[in-house]
């Protein structure tokens, strides 16, 4: 069984490269050899005629390793779309076996690998493949990010939902404070909600905050990934 984690969200812009850098870092202090992967990425910069992917470098950046960014990061499209959306437009052809194949080939040498989708887990890679059949393919628990305040419970428990029908194992959900949001009666009873219905886990709760790498940031992220560790471990033996 292929060894990994599917990290996906409830929307876009919510903070799940964020999340996933964290976990990344709070793994390798575990003593895990972590390797990310960022399928594909939209809204890249274009720099000296190349599409810049900004989010994977930061996971390969928190990461440590040496690997070529296509391994990582095998398709970048420059419009801020979903990626079948992109890849239409610049006339791109996503391949689904191409994403697998190389998932397989860095899951072979790294205790762990993390993935990062783009968007929510309904948002469709190429044609009517959607990061959902993606995270089925590939065989992977799925963590889902989300966002704080009205509506998260009703975002999160169709991501759960949309999850389990697929018959994907959730491992749970982080609550990530992407923007500065004040903390209302939403925020501090939704989490309770979304375990209590959606029968997950709400693994963290992340605070807004200007300066990553805090020490109050990396002990959240060590209990997550303590939390994640069990059952990777119960999951992949590791």
């Amino acid at each position: 069984m292929s060894k990994g984690i599917f990290i996906t969200g409830t929307d876009t812009g919510i903070g799940k490269t964020f999340v996933a850098v964290g976990l990344i870092k709070a793994m390798r202090e575990r003593g895990l050899n972590v390797c990310p992967m960022k399928p594909v990425e939209t809204g890249c910069r274009i720099r000296d005629g190349e599409p810049v992917p900004e989010d994977a470098l930061k996971l390969i950046n928190a990461s440590g390793i040496n690997e070529p960014v296509d391994a990582i990061n095998p398709y970048r499209l420059r419009h801020p779309l979903a990626p079948s959306v992109a890849a239409e437009i610049e006339g791109v052809k996503i391949s689904g076996k191409k994403i697998l194949s190389a998932y397989n080939k860095l899951s072979r040498k790294y205790d762990l690998v993390i993935i990062e989708g783009a968007g929510g887990i309904m948002a469709p890679v190429y044609k009517k493949y959607l990061f959902l059949d993606l995270a089925k393919d590939l065989d992977l628990p799925v963590v889902i990010v989300s966002r704080p305040g009205l509506g998260t419970i009703n975002h999160s428990l169709l991501t759960i939902e949309a999850a389990r029908h697929k018959g994907l194992n959730v491992f749970g959900v982080i609550i990530n404070y992407a923007v500065k949001t004040k903390k209302g009666l939403p925020e501090k009873t939704a989490p309770e909600v979304i375990e209590r219905l959606g029968g997950a886990p709400v693994l963290g709760v992340v605070p807004y905050t200007e300066k990553p790498g805090n020490s109050r940031l990396d002990k959240i992220f060590n209990r997550i990934a303590s939390l994640l560790q069990k059952q990777t471990v119960s999951v992949y033996k590791l």
